[in-house]
């Protein structure tokens, strides 16, 4: 599969949070060339200020593998992760990030901060963007209208 395919499944899963007036924004995690696990906001559904769609699929990927080190791993996401998702991939051991639109307000994989690939840290990951980046622009765009 190609990083297209992966972002078109992680966009699958930002559409089920517009839906649900969640911040449109999903991911999936890709072992060995198979999603693993996929997931979507759900802050206002949980209540959880961490139910980013991040931590949630970093959480059901280390479930189905059998534990935290997501060694061997590539989480694909529609938005540029937040310091908080940033941390949590560098703690589970991706390998890699792949997302599509920057986040100019809160991003820190290389637009406000870059905690995921920082030599101060104890693990660095590959990073790449731009995947699809205007097709994720777009639900977000279409989201925040919505709510004004």
């Amino acid at each position: 599969m190609n990083k297209e395919y992966y972002m078109k499944e992680a966009l699958k899963e930002a559409n089920k949070a517009f839906d649900k007036e969640e911040v449109p924004i999903g991911a999936i995690i890709v072992k060995d060339d198979k999603i693993v696990a996929r997931a979507h906001n759900l802050k206002e559904e949980l209540q959880d200020a961490t139910a980013h769609a991040e931590v949630l699929v970093i959480r059901q990927a280390a479930k189905k593998l059998g534990g935290w080190r997501l060694n061997g791993c590539t989480l694909y996401v529609t938005v540029e992760p937040c310091p908080m998702c940033a941390g949590a991939l560098v703690q589970s051991r991706v390998d890699a990030l792949v997302y599509g639109a920057t986040d100019p307000k809160g991003g820190a994989a290389g637009t406000l901060f870059n905690l995921v690939d920082s030599n101060l840290l104890n693990h660095r990951l590959e990073v790449e963007h731009g995947i699809l980046e205007d097709q994720c622009r777009q639900i977000m765009r279409s989201f925040f209208k919505r709510l004004r």
